[in-house]
């Protein structure tokens, strides 16, 4: 099982990345776009959704495209949730409880390149080289 700690572990090795804290949780930021966020159980939230992010640590991060929140909803129901607002930028939120480290790392890494500009993301390419 995965913790905000293990996301933390993951964001301070990605160039540009900035914690928060917002009013739903704490939520990390590259040149001031969102990737992920600790999830909220806001009244816009559906409610049987509301009711698992009100009960377990959720995290929401952005995904390339709407393809991608969907397979990973197929692929592990039981840890991806669907959609959880209307707004209209691709992302998926999860279950911590069913996530482990690596996958956590991928999901995290995987949201910060969707938001970080070509160079930052040249930058972390060039680290791992």
């Amino acid at each position: 099982m995965a913790t905000l700690d293990d996301l933390r572990r993951t964001t301070v090795g990605l160039p540009g990345s900035d914690e928060r804290a917002t009013t739903g949780g704490a939520a990390w930021f590259v040149r001031g776009k969102l990737y992920a966020w600790e999830c909220h159980p806001w009244p816009s939230i559906p409610a049987d959704m509301r009711e698992t992010i009100a009960a377990e640590l959720v995290v929401g991060v952005k995904v390339a495209d709407r393809l991608d929140a969907l397979a990973l909803v197929e692929m592990a129901p039981d840890v991806f949730l669907r959609t959880t607002t209307a707004w209209g930028e691709p992302k998926v939120a999860f279950r911590m409880a069913g996530i482990d480290e690596d996958h956590l790392a991928e999901l995290v890494t995987d949201a910060w390149r969707v938001q970080a500009p070509k160079y930052l993301r040249r930058e972390l390419d060039d680290v791992g080289s």
